[in-house]
This record gives structure tokens, C-alpha cells and sequence, in this order.
């Protein structure tokens, strides 16, 4: 199915309004990806450019610049987190139960949200069997867990027009690759439906300090104007914020202060909580079984 074809249109304009619990007036969605980098593959982003602008193989300055995410980066989040009382979605390549099982149960202590975000970091179109690796990814998160994941994020947001069929045909519930509305929206598929929940790519660490340049203080400006926006909004019917984060960029020392004092200051606001993405997908079941 074309995208068109999975969902009907509705403005937001006149649509019925969703309610939040009483005094809650705004979500924070916080999302940290965990990722697995293979050395001998091309590497998935890059922090510096190869001499003479040459593709290396294997790629040792840019693997290990990720590699600092996992050995340092994702503790200091950890950390800044439980400061600041946001409880994130944790979206991982499922092979990150296997090379940094430490990490892993780390969030599975703290009571973090586990969602599959394939099994390794290669782009969905590039696999020679989706079926087959989605649900090696479902498979190996609930073995590590002893839950199944509901929620899925694909690699680089990459998906072809099968992808959420075979999602749904492995128990997925809910996605965050679509960035097409600020309330969750119910998607057709081949088989059981699935909710996009409201994501955006622009309050995005990769988005802001990989593809556009942005220096580190520019996560906690283009946040709040967000934020200040929909808040305003949200007097009249539901808002929800995600916030992406990667460890090896948001858990770097010249971001983090930006990073943290963002989070404290949109949790501080009155009415303004944090969810995961199954407690967001719940509320939003429950509003549509009541309607």
C-alpha cells in the first residue's frame, strides 16, 4: 500500500479532541537510540571526513567515535536523566543485547521502555529478507527482556511500502517513522493496524549536529521554541514532544549541560510529563475504545 492508502486524511481542524488525564496538559516523549556499528561496514554517520574524501574500510576513527557513546556517553545520559525525571523510550538495533549486554541492562534496571529498532544499523530497503530480520530483532530484545517489543523505530527511519505489513505480522504496535501529525494516528496494514505516534526530525541530535551543523547550544533554542509553540497549543487539545537523542552526540561533554537543562526546563513547566512510547500508544487505545 502507498502511504495515502494507510491512512485518511484528517485535518486537525474540527477533528474530535483527545484529553489527557487530569493535569496533564503536555507529553515529553524522550527517545534514546541505541545502535550497533559493524567496523567492517561503511559506517552509519560520520563525525570526520576521511583524508582525501575516500570511503574507509574499515572505518576506525568513526567507529570509535560511536564506540564512545556506549562505553561513556550513554552512562552520562543515564545519569542526566534520572536527574532531570525523564523516562525515555529506548529504540535498539537488537544486536546491542549481544555486543554491549551491559548497556542493555542497564535500561531494563531502571525500568526503560525497550523498542526494536532492527536488528543491526542497515537501512530496511538494503535487507535481502525484512520479514526475516524483523523478527530476529523482535525475537532477541524478548529473550534479553522477557517482553516482547510494541513499539519500532526502523534504521535511519528507512522502511519500503511492505514494512509496516511485516511489522504488524510480528506484533509491533506502534511506529515512529512518520512525522505526519501532532496526535497519534491509526495506520492500515495487512494485518492487525498500527499507531504512528506523533515524532518529529528536527528536534533531533542527528538531524541538528550531523546534517545541518548546528553548534551544541542549539538543542536547547530550537527545543524551546518548539515547545513554546505547542504548549501554547496544548490549552486546547493534546500535545505531545518527542526529543531524539544518540549517545555519542547528546552524551558528548560540550552538549550534555544543553541537553539536560532542556529536559529539566520542559518537565518543570506545570502540566508537563513524561512518557514512554507504550504509555503514549495506551492512552491513546483508551481514547479511541471510549470515542
Amino acid at each position: 500500500m502507498q502511504p495515502r492508502e494507510r491512512v485518511t486524511f484528517s485535518p486537525i481542524e474540527g477533528r474530535p479532541t483527545l484529553k489527557f488525564p487530569d493535569g496533564v496538559r503536555m507529553v515529553i516523549w524522550p527517545v534514546l537510540a541505541l545502535e550497533d556499528w559493524d567496523i567492517s561496514r561503511a559506517m552509519a554517520r560520520m563525525v570526520i571526513v576521511p583524508p582525501q574524501l575516500q570511503p574507509l574500510l574499515p572505518d576506525h576513527p568513526n567507529w570509535s567515535w560511536h564506540e564512545y557513546g556506549m562505553r561513556v556517553g550513554f552512562w552520562r545520559m543515564k545519569k542526566m536523566l534520572e536527574r532531570v525525571g525523564a523516562t525515555p523510550t529506548v529504540t535498539l538495533n537488537a544486536r546491542v543485547c549481544e555486543s554491549y549486554p551491559q548497556v542493555v541492562q542497564a535500561c531494563v534496571d531502571a525500568g526503560w521502555e525497550l523498542n526494536a529498532h532492527g536488528y543491526e544499523q542497515i537501512p530496511m530497503h538494503k535487507l535481502d529478507d525484512q520479514r526475516a530480520s524483523i523478527n530476529k530483532s523482535m525475537d532477541t530484545i524478548e529473550k534479553f527482556w522477557g517482553r516482547r517489543p510494541r513499539g519500532w523505530f526502523g534504521p535511519g527511519l528507512t522502511q519500503t511500502f511492505d514494512t509496516l505489513d511485516y511489522l504488524s505480522e510480528a506484533g509491533i504496535e506502534y511506529i515512529g517513522d512518520w512525522v505526519l501529525d501532532d496526535e497519534p494516528v491509526t495506520l492500515k496494514t495487512t494485518h492487525k493496524p498500527v499507531v504512528a505516534l506523533p515524532y518529529n526530525f528536527e528536534i533531533h541530535d542527528i538531524v541538528m549536529f550531523t546534517s545541518q551543523y548546528h553548534p551544541s547550544g542549539m538543542f536547547y533554542d530550537r527545543a524551546m521554541d518548539q515547545f513554546n509553540c505547542l504548549y501554547e497549543e496544548a490549552a486546547e487539545r493534546p500535545k505531545i514532544m518527542a526529543i531524539a537523542c544518540h549517545p555519542y552526540l547528546s552524551g558528548v561533554p560540550h552538549r550534555l549541560a544543553h541537553v539536560e537543562r532542556t529536559f529539566a526546563e520542559l518537565l518543570g513547566r506545570d502540566g508537563v510529563v513524561s512518557w514512554t512510547g507504550e504509555q503514549i500508544l495506551d492512552w491513546y487505545l483508551k481514547q479511541q475504545k471510549a470515542s
